[in-house]
């Protein structure tokens, strides 16, 4: 990929430009969002079509790549849980009571293969309100959160 710029515009979207090109309103995508965070990040210019692979996010420039974490930080959102405190029923649909890295809530499970297996032990539950919650690693889980947790695996 050949050097480009990367800036904000009065209305805060971000401007990549690149041999003479300007697009404005570029959205960062990550390509493997769960099992490789910190590898591959497209650019996608406003209609979605791809403008920019970008193979190594952590060898750009500082200001660069804080700009792409920035934009992500405010795209993203998914909870780790990291406790899983009660269930309503061992039978979906069935509401849980989670402690995640962002504060106590509670998640609507519609159907038990809402519970996706990710590698090296993670899961992805996605709510029945559309929001994914990570676990990333079960053998982590105290004994109450896995045992809970197995019901429904």
């Amino acid at each position: 990929m050949s050097d480009f710029q990367l800036t904000r515009n009065p209305s805060g979207l971000l401007v990549y430009t690149c041999d003479g090109e300007v697009h404005e309103g570029v959205v960062p995508v990550r390509a493997f969002p769960i099992a490789a965070p910190d590898e591959c990040i497209s650019l996608m210019n406003p209609d979605g079509k791809e403008i920019a692979w970008i193979e190594r996010p952590n060898e750009l420039r500082e200001d660069i790549r804080r700009l792409i974490l920035e934009e992500l930080a405010c795209r993203e959102f998914t909870p780790n849980i990291s406790r899983i405190s009660a269930v309503s029923s061992f039978a979906t649909p069935s509401i849980w009571q989670v402690e995640t890295d962002r504060g106590n809530t509670e998640l609507l499970l519609k159907a038990e293969d809402h519970i996706r297996r990710l590698p090296h032990n993670a899961l992805l539950i996605t709510d029945g309100h559309g929001v994914s919650f990570l676990i990333d690693d079960m053998e982590k889980l105290d004994i109450h959160s896995r045992k809970l947790l197995d019901r429904f695996l």
